[in-house]
């Protein structure tokens, strides 16, 4: 029920729906793309790391598990962006966290460490990508108010 007299939030429009829904998407089959892989082969990818063995295996794979757990909330994101709202303004918060850490990282990493470095970098680029991206979303469904006719501030005189 709502309350009388007050601004009621309305819907997007369909194209801004659809619009926060593609960019989710784009976002979360970037993460699949990057988590499969890890997941699946993961001493292909255990060398960008710099780690090599069982132990860059186990932890390539837990890397591309981490993947997968970080796009739970972008299931309910892409169904209906606006009525879970909460869960794109998680994915956006979590994005940025991931932006800010790899690019800590990347400043703090002494010189002699290049594949590092630039596998630091890729994760930068995609994390920057998937921040304006999810931005985007989130602004997509900012709820306005719906103007009623019963809104005393719209009484003209």
């Amino acid at each position: 029920m709502t309350a009388p007299n007050l601004p009621q939030a309305s819907r997007k429009s369909t194209a801004a729906r659809w619009g926060a829904r593609g960019a989710v998407l784009t976002v979360l089959l970037w993460n699949l793309s990057a988590a499969l892989p890890f997941i699946l082969a993961p001493a292909t990818y255990a060398g960008a790391f710099e780690l090599s063995g069982t132990v860059g295996a186990v932890l390539t794979r837990s890397i591309g598990v981490l993947f997968v757990m970080w796009i739970i909330p972008y299931f309910p994101a892409l169904r209906d962006p606006e009525r879970y709202r909460v869960c794109l303004t998680v994915i956006l918060v979590q994005q940025l966290i991931g932006l800010a850490a790899e690019t800590w990282m990347a400043l703090t990493l002494p010189p002699a460490h290049g594949a590092l470095l630039a596998t630091g970098r890729h994760f930068i680029a995609f994390d920057t990508a998937g921040l304006v991206l999810l931005a985007g979303a989130w602004s997509l469904t900012r709820p306005v108010p719906k103007k009623t006719a019963k809104d005393p501030s719209e009484v003209s005189i």
